[in-house]
């Protein structure tokens, strides 16, 4: 009984780990990477999303706003088999079209770099990436996810 109820609710059930390189070129626009799945029990993967995310915050205090954006998605329909106290090794690559501002594109010009950073922080203005991952594991009503922060340059 107890077994049942850890299996619903994704306790002891597939775990997740994305690896990446540490950074990235944003205007390549594709992020190359793997995921690390373990699993105490045998367990079957029947769909992965795989989505890459943009948070983009500005302003200060009571006026700050924060959007999030999904710059690419990946769906992979494969079944995957991992095996008790086993480890799967899945590696991907997630295509995205990057959005950048119009002072992102002047400050790519070297004698524009400093006031445009410059400008940028007194907003308040920055943007934090991140892929997660979510798997669909039959069976379960919690489906695992993984998050990791994605550093670009």
């Amino acid at each position: 009984m107890l077994g049942k109820v850890k299996s619903w609710l994704g306790i002891e059930g597939v775990k997740m780990e994305i690896e990446t390189p540490e950074k990235i070129k944003l205007m390549d626009g594709i992020v190359k990477g793997s995921i690390l799945f373990q699993s105490m029990t045998d367990k079957k993967v029947t769909k992965l999303k795989v989505e890459l995310i943009e948070k983009y915050s500005r302003g200060r205090g009571k006026s700050k706003l924060i959007n999030e954006y999904k710059l690419g998605t990946l769906e992979i329909n494969d079944e995957l088999v991992i095996k008790a106290n086993g480890q799967l090794k899945l590696d991907f690559k997630l295509l995205f079209n990057p959005k950048t501002s119009e002072m992102d594109n002047m400050g790519r010009n070297l004698l524009l770099r400093g006031p445009v950073a410059l400008a940028k922080m007194i907003k308040g203005a920055k943007s934090v990436y991140r892929i997660e991952v979510e798997a669909k594991v039959p069976g379960t009503a919690l489906h695992p996810i993984a998050k990791k922060v994605i550093n670009f340059y």
